[in-house]
């Protein structure tokens, strides 16, 4: 399984939206809670963790979703366990950097 990766620019922002490369186009619902990975946000380049981790040193926003893509996260600083939510099993966590 390979992790797929987006970059989106918007002025002096970085969104690195990450994702487990197999989730993509999937919907995830646990009740009111809705969790779309959609194609046109998450399907970029299939990198593993050294870009993935690389990506998010840059980033100053992430959309990360998927077990191995969040643990990686979570491993290497860039979100806390405490902070990630899980929708139908999925786990789902953002990022900002404050600068």
């Amino acid at each position: 399984m390979r992790i797929s990766i987006k970059v989106h620019k918007r002025g002096k922002e970085l969104l690195v939206a990450a994702c487990d490369g197999d989730l993509i186009g999937k919907t995830f619902r646990d009740g009111k809670m809705r969790l779309h990975v959609s194609k046109d946000f998450y399907d970029g380049e299939p990198v593993d963790e050294e870009i993935l981790v690389n990506r998010l040193e840059m980033a100053t926003v992430a959309n990360l979703v998927g077990k191995m893509t969040v643990e990686i996260a979570i491993r290497n600083g860039f979100v806390d366990s405490e902070c990630v939510i899980v929708i139908d099993g999925i786990p789902h966590a953002q990022m900002a950097r404050m600068i």
